[in-house]
Parts: structure tokens; C-alpha cells; sequence
């Protein structure tokens, strides 16, 4: 099988940087044709640069970045730096990026890259909050029936939501962009919560990311060292989830999860339960499904396939 063409729309954010790196270090699966970038973890000049220094990182200066939205459809920003550090980046000590952004916005590259290429050959990662996917369908509406797959990092159910009771960090940021995504039609793989919580970063798991002796490994370890304090406190867990990596980890390995296609809307109108996914788990609507929504993981093969491909940065 070739490369799956790819574009990443982001908003790093530590686990975002992690789930790029693999994408990079796995050519032989992934082809990356661009990174998009949008505001939620922090604000888009941050998101915008902090993807950047990842590359620059991975040594990978070669790939196109673009900076997109910088608030949600219909609501202000909410950000998270509770969570990722003032930078989104916080842990490792990294440089500045000297790779300047591609001149033009987001929103475009994502339509003329889907116009550019044959019909169902790309497929768009989306590790954030929805407002350039959502932007770029109600922009361009002919470019739906274009994508070959939705592979996101978003919502929860059965784990119920990390900044409200019920919402997921990236569908509560802009819920109306996801809306617009879960009801397009194009064929949407789910990890959410449900999935990312059980892909924790113990201490031998972060002890292995620190044992590469890379760059790349030692800065994986001081990411996930950072973040895990907020999850660690919060859950009670043995280790920090590793949210997005999921997302490029499908990508290479789908078998590594399993999950049902069923209905999923989008919560728009309560603020009591704004941005929850309504996930038809037990099939008790009549609702047509519309996304492979993901319940389990086999956890220890997703950090055996971490490890090692970032071992090749």
C-alpha cells in the first residue's frame, strides 16, 4: 500500500506534538502533506509556531505549515494552558522555529489540496478543535465528497468530558465546527476520550521516550513529564493521557483499536451540556450511523509503535 496522503490540522499542545512526530517518523505509512494549524490548546500564533518547532525538531523542515483560524465560528476562544503551559509547549526547553509559516491561509490550503488531488485520496487529522475543517466545507462545499476519511481526536462518552462534566476539550471549543463535520457526510473515525484515557504515559513508558537518547526522545519524555501533573492530579491515574498520537497511531496500525460505527451529534444549544458528543453507543435511535466512534485500545501495542518509530528521529 502506498503512503495515506494526510493533512494535519492542529493546535499543539504537547500530545499534538507527539502525534506529528510519529507522523513524520513513518513515511512509509503517512505522507503529510501540509499542517494546518488552529487556535484552541493556546492561541494561533502559538499553535502556529509551536507546530513549527516540532518539525524543526523532528528535522523534518521540508513540511508545509500554515496558520487558519484564530477563534471559533460563533463563540470566543476558550484555551488551555491549565493544562499545555504559557507556551502549549511547556516541558522541554526548544528552540525558536527559524521555518516561517506558508504564506496563506489555512482554510484555502485545505480546499486546493483536496481540488489538487484524485477524489477520496486524501484523508484530514484533526487533532483540535473543528473551526478550519468546519470552514473549509462551508466554503467550499464541493470538497465533502472529495475526502477519503475524517480521523479526529475528539469527545467522550462513557468518559464523559475533561473541561465540562460532558465535553471533550476540542468539540467544546467550537461545537458549531463540529456540528458541521459530524453532519457532512464524509466518513469520521472518533478517538475519543473513551479511547485516549486508557493510552496512559506511565513512568516506564516515559522512562522508555527518555532511554532513545534522542533529541526527540528526551523532549517526548519532558513533554509528557509536564502535562501529566494537571491529569495525574485530576484522575488519579497512573500516568497522563496521550490524546492525539491515537489519531496517527490508526493511521498506521488500526487494528491496535476497536470501536462501532454508530450516530454521533453534537451538542449546540444547552450551555449545561454545550460541545457533548452524543454518542448512540447501545444503537437505541434510528439515527443513521456516522462515525466509527472507538472504545478500547490495546494500549501496550500503540507505546511498543511510539517508541519505536520515534526512535528513528
Amino acid at each position: 500500500m502506498p503512503p495515506r496522503k494526510i493533512i494535519i490540522d492542529t493546535d499543539p499542545g504537547q500530545d499534538d506534538a507527539v502525534a506529528i512526530l510519529l507522523a513524520l517518523a513513518s513515511p512509509e505509512d503517512i505522507d503529510v502533506l501540509g499542517i494546518t494549524c488552529v487556535a484552541g490548546n493556546v492561541p494561533l500564533d502559538l499553535t502556529s509556531k509551536n507546530a513549527r518547532i516540532v518539525c524543526e525538531l523532528a528535522g523534518k523542515t521540508d513540511v508545509s505549515v500554515y496558520a487558519g483560524c484564530d477563534r471559533p465560528l460563533g463563540r470566543d476562544l476558550v484555551t488551555a494552558e491549565h493544562v499545555h503551559g504559557k507556551t502549549g509547549l511547556d516541558g522541554p526547553d526548544l528552540p525558536d522555529p527559524v521555518m516561517p509559516l506558508v504564506d496563506g491561509h489555512a482554510v484555502d490550503f485545505i480546499i486546493e489540496t483536496l481540488r489538487s488531488h484524485d477524489a477520496g485520496s486524501v484523508t484530514l487529522c484533526p487533532l483540535g478543535p473543528l473551526t478550519n475543517i468546519a470552514t473549509a466545507f462551508q466554503k467550499a462545499p464541493d470538497i465533502q465528497e472529495r475526502v477519503a476519511e475524517i480521523v479526529l481526536m475528539g469527545g467522550g462518552y462513557f468518559e464523559g468530558g475533561n473541561i465540562t462534566p460532558v465535553a471533550e476539550f476540542n468539540i467544546y471549543v467550537d461545537p458549531q465546527a463540529a456540528d458541521i463535520v459530524f453532519k457532512s457526510g464524509v466518513p469520521i473515525v472518533v478517538m475519543p476520550l473513551d479511547v485516549t484515557h486508557k493510552a496512559l504515559v506511565t513512568k516506564a513508558r516515559n522512562d522508555a521516550f527518555r532511554a532513545l537518547g534522542t533529541p526527540v526522545g528526551i523532549a517526548v519524555a519532558e513533554m509528557t513529564d509536564f502535562f501529566e501533573r494537571f491529569d495525574k492530579e485530576k484522575y488519579g491515574s497512573a500516568g497522563a493521557p496521550l490524546h492525539d498520537p491515537c489519531v496517527t497511531a490508526y493511521l498506521i496500525k488500526p487494528e491496535l483499536f476497536t470501536g462501532r460505527h454508530i450516530n454521533v451529534e453534537i451538542e449546540t444549544q444547552s450551555e449545561l451540556t454545550m460541545g457533548m458528543t452524543v454518542a448512540d453507543w447501545w444503537r437505541v435511535t434510528d439515527r443513521a450511523p456516522n462515525a466509527l466512534f472507538m472504545g478500547d485500545i490495546d494500549a501496550d501495542g500503540f507505546f511498543d509503535l511510539l517508541t519505536n518509530r520515534l526512535a528513528r528521529l
